[in-house]
């Protein structure tokens, strides 16, 4: 994946930090939105994992702190569950703005809860997915239990929660009071994904029954048994973000490229507003070429000259062995390793001018076989007669005409 930081203003001023995933290979589909859970930050390991997850899926993905959390500004001890809500609206206005607007929206914990209330509020999502959500914001209270009586005399007090010490002051419990989780979702007709561990020891099970009871369909329900509420098994945090790209995709509309055809055994099909990335039908396989960011491509796939060499390096590799089994020698592992250059040819007449040079593949051949020296040098001379290695060495013509 590529990421990028990213950093926008919500509606206090204060700059919040992101982090941008993208697809390594793709231009993204849709673009989804990760809340994460109370007191947590954007780099979890559950949230990554979860990211990165879909944006193997062709997603892009916004990850960002909430106001007075991780690298983001403003006091947190000064928020509440309100301002998440309006934190993931700024972020959705951030996407919109300067990439897509987000389709999905995908929250955690106290997270999964802000998602719920957020998703009114973002007319572009298309499908909301939660995990280990409560089914009301005050069930936040239940964890500063020890700690409600003080805040409530004094106006705040500070908790220690997951051993880090936060200032939570009286509007952050007045603020929860006021929001109703089911009366929302009740009033939602949006999809959503309830995700939930049966042995989650922080938010218990019974929350996904009553937001599933709650919520309209469609509605689903994914039990990660097993899993415990941080998701901290990257197993479990994986599967989340695969299970929620897949289910999503009922739900969201991902473009699909109109096939290519030809009567030919290759088709390059590259429209303009593509720059250098460009669709092929290789046989009846669909890939894409591509150049370096470097020269101004996305770099979602190999070069020509990178199809070239993979072309020499995978016929070599089916000649030797091809040969090896008709002669009964055993080749238990076999690597070609291929490379192209420009560079001065061997005994070059013509040297000293930077001109004369010719096209040149590096070829390596690694094996693990138990040959002896004359079997390794019969093997060198069956690698140059491999198909591709001859064509490239012999004289070859193309054939072109210009198709209405």
């Amino acid at each position: 994946m590529k990421i990028t930081s990213v950093t926008f203003k919500n509606t206090e001023g204060h700059e919040l930090a992101g982090r941008l995933e993208l697809p390594i290979d793709q231009h993204p589909h849709n673009f989804a939105l990760f809340a994460h859970c109370f007191t947590c930050n954007k780099n979890l390991l559950a949230v990554k994992n979860i990211s990165r997850a879909l944006t193997s899926m062709g997603f892009g993905v916004l990850r960002f702190d909430f106001t007075g959390l991780g690298e983001s500004e403003g006091d947190f001890e000064d928020t509440n569950f309100s301002g998440n809500v309006d934190d993931l609206v700024a972020a959705s206005d951030y996407l919109a703005q300067h990439h897509k607007a987000p389709s999905l929206l995908v929250g955690h914990s106290l997270g999964g809860a802000a998602v719920i209330f957020a998703a009114e509020e973002i007319e572009s999502v298309r499908a909301i997915a939660t995990v280990g959500a409560p089914s009301n914001p005050q069930h936040v209270q239940h964890l500063l239990q020890s700690s409600i009586d003080e805040i409530k005399a004094n106006g705040k007090a500070s908790v220690n929660l997951s051993g880090r010490t936060f200032t939570i002051k009286k509007q952050f419990l007045d603020d929860l009071e006021t929001k109703s989780l089911p009366q929302v979702a009740k009033e939602l007709r949006k999809p959503i994904l309830i995700m939930h561990s049966p042995q989650d020891e922080i938010v218990s099970i019974k929350n996904a029954e009553e937001i599933y009871h709650a919520a309209h369909h469609p509605k689903s329900f994914v039990s990660l048994d097993g899993a415990d509420h941080l998701l901290m098994d990257k197993r479990d945090s994986l599967y989340v973000g695969q299970v929620i790209a897949g289910w999503s995709s009922r739900y969201i509309e991902q473009p699909q490229p109109e096939k290519i055809k030809s009567d030919h055994h290759v088709v390059a099909d590259l429209p303009a507003e593509n720059g250098f990335t460009t669709q092929m039908k290789v046989g009846s396989h669909y890939m894409i070429a591509d150049e370096p960011e470097a020269v101004g491509g996305n770099n979602f796939g190999p070069t020509p000259y990178e199809l070239v060499s993979a072309g020499l390096a995978a016929c070599t590799a089916m000649t030797i062995q091809m040969y090896a089994k008709r002669k009964g020698w055993e080749i238990k592992e076999l690597e070609v390793h291929t490379s192209y250059d420009k560079q001065h040819a061997q005994d070059c007449d013509d040297c000293e001018n930077d001109t004369a040079k010719i096209d040149t593949f590096k070829r390596e051949i690694r094996m693990q076989a138990d040959l002896d020296e004359k079997q390794r040098n019969r093997i060198l001379q069956i690698a140059d007669k491999c198909p591709v290695h001859r064509t490239l060495h012999s004289d070859t013509q193309v054939l072109t005409t210009l198709v209405e």
